[in-house]
């Protein structure tokens, strides 16, 4: 049986964050305390964590941060706030199973629900796979992330920005 939840970092208890780094530490295997380090340092209050779990086990984790950026329009600057996605990870043994697709519908839905934007960044093998969540590849010229160093891919969910002219500047810490 599998259900989603979706909670703040102020709801969560401390066994959903040791669960939650656990499942992280299977794939960045940096270690559960800096994992857990890095939960306390990055993750703030407002912050939107979306658990999969089959039966009680936790098998799936989202983090939708909730950020600011600056929309650039000609010579005016617009501050606007976004949800940042990162971290999509799936348990090990349940890989390949179809699970992913049904956090990212969750995932989705939350967004269009925030009437936020999201912001991503990727690798290029990636791509594929969010395009089919009807996320779009963002033009390099037409984003900055100003707080973080990245090379990869930036696609967006749920944008009314119209980038043809502007350029958002991201912040991600």
């Amino acid at each position: 049986m599998l259900f989603l939840k979706s909670l703040n970092t102020k709801r969560l208890t401390k066994k959903n964050i040791l669960n939650i780094c656990k499942l992280k530490n299977e794939y960045w295997k940096y270690g559960l305390q800096s994992n857990l380090n890095w939960f306390k340092k990055n993750a703030r209050k407002s912050d939107i964590h979306n658990l999969l779990f089959h039966k009680k086990i936790l098998i799936g984790y989202t983090l939708l941060r909730k950020r600011k950026a600056f929309l650039k329009k000609e010579k005016k600057i617009k501050r606007i706030n976004y949800l940042y996605f990162d971290t999509l990870i799936i348990k090990k043994n349940y890989r390949k199973k179809n699970y992913s697709s049904t956090l990212m519908d969750f995932n989705s839905k939350k967004i269009l629900s925030s009437k936020l934007h999201s912001f991503l960044i990727c690798n290029k093998y990636s791509i594929k796979y969010y395009k089919k969540f009807k996320w779009k590849v963002i033009s390099k010229n037409k984003f900055k992330i100003m707080d973080h160093k990245s090379q990869k891919t930036g696609m967006i969910l749920n944008s009314k920005a119209k980038l043809k002219k502007n350029k958002i500047l991201y912040f991600l810490n």
